[in-house]
Protein backbone atom coordinates (compact mmCIF):
# COMPACT_ATOMS: atom_id res chain seq x y z
CA UNK A 1 0.00 0.00 0.00
CA UNK A 2 1.71 3.28 -1.40
CA UNK A 3 1.78 5.99 1.76
CA UNK A 4 -0.64 8.04 -0.85
CA UNK A 5 -3.78 5.60 0.16
CA UNK A 6 -3.34 5.77 4.45
CA UNK A 7 -4.41 8.56 6.17
CA UNK A 8 -1.96 10.11 8.86
CA UNK A 9 -2.63 11.98 11.98
CA UNK A 10 -0.51 14.34 13.84
CA UNK A 11 0.17 14.93 17.29
CA UNK A 12 0.55 18.47 18.16
CA UNK A 13 4.25 18.08 18.37
CA UNK A 14 4.57 17.54 15.24
CA UNK A 15 3.03 21.09 14.36
CA UNK A 16 4.92 22.95 16.80
CA UNK A 17 8.07 21.51 16.47
CA UNK A 18 7.87 22.52 13.00
CA UNK A 19 7.30 25.57 13.67
CA UNK A 20 9.69 26.65 16.12
CA UNK A 21 12.51 24.51 14.75
CA UNK A 22 13.33 23.18 11.34
CA UNK A 23 10.37 24.33 9.02
CA UNK A 24 9.41 27.82 10.43
CA UNK A 25 6.45 29.03 8.14
CA UNK A 26 8.47 31.94 6.82
CA UNK A 27 11.17 30.39 5.45
CA UNK A 28 9.31 26.75 4.65
CA UNK A 29 6.43 27.76 3.05
CA UNK A 30 6.30 24.72 1.05
CA UNK A 31 5.74 22.12 4.48
CA UNK A 32 3.07 24.40 5.28
CA UNK A 33 1.42 24.09 1.85
CA UNK A 34 1.76 20.66 1.47
CA UNK A 35 0.21 19.71 4.83
CA UNK A 36 -2.88 21.40 3.77
CA UNK A 37 -2.78 20.00 0.21
CA UNK A 38 -2.60 16.21 1.63
CA UNK A 39 -5.26 17.16 4.04
CA UNK A 40 -7.10 18.35 1.03
CA UNK A 41 -6.11 14.70 -0.56
CA UNK A 42 -8.00 12.87 2.55
CA UNK A 43 -3.92 11.76 3.57
CA UNK A 44 -3.40 13.97 6.23
CA UNK A 45 -5.29 15.29 9.29
CA UNK A 46 -5.57 16.11 12.98
CA UNK A 47 -8.18 15.86 15.79
CA UNK A 48 -9.66 18.25 17.77
CA UNK A 49 -7.80 18.39 20.92
CA UNK A 50 -4.29 19.31 18.72
CA UNK A 51 -6.48 21.82 17.73
CA UNK A 52 -7.33 22.99 21.49
CA UNK A 53 -3.52 22.97 22.24
CA UNK A 54 -2.39 24.88 18.98
CA UNK A 55 -5.27 27.46 19.84
CA UNK A 56 -3.48 28.33 23.62
CA UNK A 57 -0.24 29.05 21.90
CA UNK A 58 -2.20 32.53 20.10
CA UNK A 59 0.79 32.72 17.86
CA UNK A 60 1.46 32.62 14.38
CA UNK A 61 0.96 28.49 14.00
CA UNK A 62 -2.50 29.04 16.14
CA UNK A 63 -3.20 31.42 13.48
CA UNK A 64 -2.35 28.95 10.60
CA UNK A 65 -4.50 26.09 12.24
CA UNK A 66 -7.13 28.66 12.20
CA UNK A 67 -7.19 29.86 8.51
CA UNK A 68 -5.36 27.15 6.83
CA UNK A 69 -6.53 23.97 9.02
CA UNK A 70 -9.82 23.90 10.44
CA UNK A 71 -11.43 21.70 8.42
CA UNK A 72 -8.96 18.68 8.99
CA UNK A 73 -8.91 18.49 13.14
CA UNK A 74 -11.82 15.87 13.11
CA UNK A 75 -13.64 15.26 16.49
CA UNK A 76 -13.32 12.86 19.00
CA UNK A 77 -16.47 12.22 20.38
CA UNK A 78 -17.68 9.68 18.08
CA UNK A 79 -18.51 6.41 19.90
CA UNK A 80 -15.77 4.18 18.50
CA UNK A 81 -13.16 6.65 19.40
CA UNK A 82 -14.89 6.99 23.05
CA UNK A 83 -14.23 2.74 23.52
CA UNK A 84 -11.14 2.80 22.07
CA UNK A 85 -10.19 5.43 24.54
CA UNK A 86 -11.39 3.25 27.19
CA UNK A 87 -9.85 -0.05 26.06
CA UNK A 88 -6.58 2.09 26.08
CA UNK A 89 -7.51 3.75 30.17
CA UNK A 90 -8.06 0.05 30.88
CA UNK A 91 -5.11 -1.27 29.51
CA UNK A 92 -2.77 1.70 31.23
CA UNK A 93 -5.16 1.23 34.80
CA UNK A 94 -4.07 -2.48 34.64
CA UNK A 95 -0.48 -2.20 33.05
CA UNK A 96 2.00 -2.72 36.31
CA UNK A 97 5.16 -1.60 34.37
CA UNK A 98 3.72 2.38 34.69
CA UNK A 99 3.76 3.91 37.78
CA UNK A 100 0.73 5.29 39.09
CA UNK A 101 1.42 8.84 38.45
CA UNK A 102 2.98 7.86 34.55
CA UNK A 103 -0.66 6.82 34.33
CA UNK A 104 -2.43 9.85 35.45
CA UNK A 105 -0.20 11.99 33.84
CA UNK A 106 -0.69 10.18 30.44
CA UNK A 107 -4.23 10.48 30.71
CA UNK A 108 -5.36 13.42 32.08
CA UNK A 109 -2.87 14.99 29.05
CA UNK A 110 -5.81 16.03 26.50
CA UNK A 111 -4.30 14.77 23.51
CA UNK A 112 -2.07 12.13 23.46
CA UNK A 113 -4.23 8.66 24.60
CA UNK A 114 -7.11 10.36 22.20
CA UNK A 115 -5.03 10.40 19.41
CA UNK A 116 -3.97 7.01 19.56
CA UNK A 117 -7.78 6.48 19.99
CA UNK A 118 -9.01 8.18 16.96
CA UNK A 119 -6.26 6.32 15.03
CA UNK A 120 -6.75 3.15 16.65
CA UNK A 121 -10.83 3.65 15.71
CA UNK A 122 -10.30 4.63 12.23
CA UNK A 123 -6.99 2.48 11.45
CA UNK A 124 -5.18 5.36 10.83
CA UNK A 125 -1.31 5.66 11.24
CA UNK A 126 -0.20 8.36 14.03
CA UNK A 127 2.54 10.37 13.16
CA UNK A 128 4.51 12.09 16.34
CA UNK A 129 8.17 12.88 17.35
CA UNK A 130 7.92 10.75 20.14
CA UNK A 131 10.26 7.82 20.18
CA UNK A 132 9.82 4.73 21.91
CA UNK A 133 10.80 3.86 25.55
CA UNK A 134 9.46 0.44 25.99
CA UNK A 135 11.25 -0.23 29.34
CA UNK A 136 10.04 3.11 31.10
CA UNK A 137 7.90 3.25 34.05
CA UNK A 138 7.82 6.95 34.66
CA UNK A 139 6.87 8.15 31.39
CA UNK A 140 4.39 6.37 28.76
CA UNK A 141 5.05 7.19 25.10
CA UNK A 142 2.55 7.24 22.07
CA UNK A 143 4.65 4.78 20.06
CA UNK A 144 4.88 2.04 23.19
CA UNK A 145 0.54 2.47 23.45
CA UNK A 146 0.30 2.25 19.60
CA UNK A 147 2.64 -0.61 19.51
CA UNK A 148 0.25 -2.49 22.27
CA UNK A 149 -2.45 -1.74 20.07
CA UNK A 150 -1.15 -2.54 16.97
CA UNK A 151 -1.80 0.82 15.23
CA UNK A 152 0.74 1.96 13.26
CA UNK A 153 3.20 4.93 14.68
CA UNK A 154 5.63 6.78 12.82
CA UNK A 155 7.64 10.03 13.01
CA UNK A 156 7.08 13.14 10.74
CA UNK A 157 9.78 12.86 8.34
CA UNK A 158 9.02 8.91 7.78
CA UNK A 159 5.41 10.63 6.64
CA UNK A 160 7.15 13.17 4.28
CA UNK A 161 8.96 10.01 2.79
CA UNK A 162 5.91 8.22 2.35
CA UNK A 163 3.63 10.48 0.77
CA UNK A 164 6.75 11.80 -1.44
CA UNK A 165 6.67 14.97 0.18
CA UNK A 166 9.52 17.63 -1.53
CA UNK A 167 10.01 20.94 0.03
CA UNK A 168 11.03 23.68 -2.16
CA UNK A 169 12.00 27.07 -1.48
CA UNK A 170 10.16 30.00 -3.21
CA UNK A 171 12.30 33.01 -4.55
CA UNK A 172 11.03 37.02 -3.41
CA UNK A 173 8.02 36.65 -6.56
CA UNK A 174 6.55 33.24 -5.25
CA UNK A 175 8.48 30.81 -7.93
CA UNK A 176 9.43 27.45 -6.92
CA UNK A 177 13.32 26.84 -6.85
Amino acid sequence: MTGGSRVYVLDSNVFIQAAQSYYPQKLVPCFWEALVEHAKRGHILSIDRVKNELDRGKDELSEWAKTHFANYFRKTDEPRIVEAYGEISQWLQNNEQYKDEAKRSFLSNEVDAWLIAFAMAHGYIVVTHEQSSPQSMKKIKIPDVCSHFEVECINPFMMLRKLDIRLCRKDAEGRVR
